[in-house]
């Protein structure tokens, strides 16, 4: 934790209706947001998905990838963030772009993902980038998969350290994308009902 709130970094936001914007972020442990060079990877990746998309963002930190989301006009985005203060950082970002399809949730994920969707309605992209070397990444695979967080041909990101190689996937996944940078591995999946 940070010893005063004052925010001590930025993230930018690369294409879209908010695209070159710069947003405040606290520098807090284990907060490490994606890389612009990844991100553009994985928009890249996602291209003509996302607008539209209904987004759930499970361990938002900066809410880059949320934000980038939003910035290329997905319908809708759920964000959860258990830290407080980046949690309420992610909230007035969202009302300095005057966005308000979005809703941050303070909270533990893989307690609120054991929940279920509490509207029922299922997400087309899903954000998982959780605080490495934590053993949260598989745990979160199968709470989305068990819990319907999925909607038909969703896709699901991931972002691990690069010596977590192996991920324990349910059936309905199959791996589109994988790609390495540094120390950490980065893959798209996509949900398919048989």
């Amino acid at each position: 934790m940070s010893k005063n709130n004052s925010a001590s970094g930025q993230v930018r936001i690369i294409s879209g209706q908010w695209r070159s914007r710069k947003l405040p972020i606290h520098n807090l442990e284990g907060l490490r947001p994606t890389t612009d060079r990844v991100r553009e990877t994985l928009f890249n990746w996602l291209s003509s998905d996302v607008r539209g998309a209904r987004v759930l963002d499970c361990f938002a930190g900066s809410g880059a990838l949320s934000l980038e989301s939003l910035s290329r006009y997905a319908s809708y985005a759920r964000i959860f963030e258990l830290q407080t203060s980046a949690a309420k950082q992610l909230t007035q970002n969202l009302q300095t772009l005057q966005c308000d399809n979005a809703d941050v949730i303070n909270g533990d994920s893989l307690a609120i993902l054991e929940k279920g969707p509490m509207d029922k309605q299922g997400f087309d992209i899903v954000f998982v980038d959780p605080p490495f070397r934590k053993n949260l990444a598989n745990k979160t695979i199968a709470l989305l998969d068990e819990k319907q967080w999925l909607n038909e041909n969703a896709q699901i990101y991931v972002e691990t350290e690069s010596e977590l190689d192996v991920l324990e996937l349910p059936n309905t996944w199959v791996e589109l994308k994988q790609k390495k940078a540094g120390q950490v591995i980065y893959r798209l999946f996509q949900y398919q009902i048989d």
